[in-house]
């Protein structure tokens, strides 16, 4: 098998002998599937600590790694960690904290900004990483976790701050005529409390996904019809296969740091939203 079959076949979660398991019998290329993204390293069932756990777990320690040994080191011509740190930092601090939130509430809410945009975007980069090759948010339970964060802090903010009857009254804008009222807050109570959290969670784990699903059928597609198949015009477009493969690498890193971005980007709307004193 080849080193390259190898690694896919760790990325992919499936067993490495699927490929040329799947020649030799005579059964054609076997596209990867929703099964490969599942990969339990300790244990079975509901509570296997999996390859996406483990990889949360690193990312944390990473974060956390980098950024006290950043913050020890500070020096007036940053370096190459430092130089990241502080540009993925002004971004989530005046990009989105104070131009979204505004001053000087945003500052309360900048932990929490900072630390999904880094924890998001570090896992996502983890897809197209050598050797660990896996998209952690790819995972629902990941990004439904970091979105019931956001919906409670959203919902708590604005109950505080208004107290918990006017905030649902707020949830319908002034000056409606009365009979369009019950269906204005009826729609309004399934977009606050259920479209938001479920359709921020859903965008996040869709494209990861998808994206590195894609990826894995090139990438897993040209290395069958180079080395697997017997036809010549096969092994030929093979390179077409693999071409694509290198766009979509390139395309799924723009994806992961965007999705990192849009997922904050929402969070300090939906924050932004509740402190608002009108709808």
């Amino acid at each position: 098998m080849s080193l390259l079959a190898m690694a896919l076949g760790q990325s992919a979660g499936s067993n490495p002998s699927s490929v040329p398991l799947a020649a030799s019998s005579g059964e054609g290329f076997e596209s990867p599937g929703v099964t490969d993204f599942w990969q339990p390293l300790i244990g079975e069932g509901a509570w296997a600590i999996t390859r996406a756990s483990f990889l949360m777990v690193l990312s944390v320690v990473l974060l956390a790694w980098v950024m006290t040994a950043v913050a020890r080191k500070l020096t007036v011509v940053p370096g190459k960690a430092q130089f990241a740190a502080e540009a993925g930092y002004n971004l989530v601090r005046n990009g989105l904290g104070r131009e979204v939130i505004g001053s000087p509430d945003f500052l309360r809410f900048l932990p929490l900004l900072v630390t999904l945009f880094f924890l998001i975007i570090v896992n996502n980069v983890f897809a197209i990483v050598p050797v660990i090759q896996f998209p952690t948010m790819s995972r629902v339970g990941f990004p439904a976790a970091l979105a019931l964060v956001v919906f409670v802090v959203f919902h708590y903010v604005a109950i505080k701050k208004k107290g918990f009857v006017p905030y649902l009254k707020s949830l319908v804008p002034p000056g409606l005529p009365g009979w369009l009222v019950p269906f204005i807050f009826l729609l309004e109570l399934v977009t606050y409390f259920f479209t938001r959290p479920v359709t921020l969670a859903l965008r996040l784990f869709g494209n990861m996904f998808a994206g590195h699903l894609l990826l894995l059928l090139f990438t897993l597609g040209g290395e069958y019809m180079l080395l697997h198949s017997d036809a010549p015009v096969l092994q030929v477009l093979s390179v077409g296969s693999f071409a694509g493969s290198f766009v979509m690498t390139a395309f799924e890193l723009l994806v992961e740091v965007l999705q990192a971005y849009i997922f904050t980007l929402l969070t300090a709307l939906y924050i932004a939203g509740s402190l608002a004193d009108e709808h």
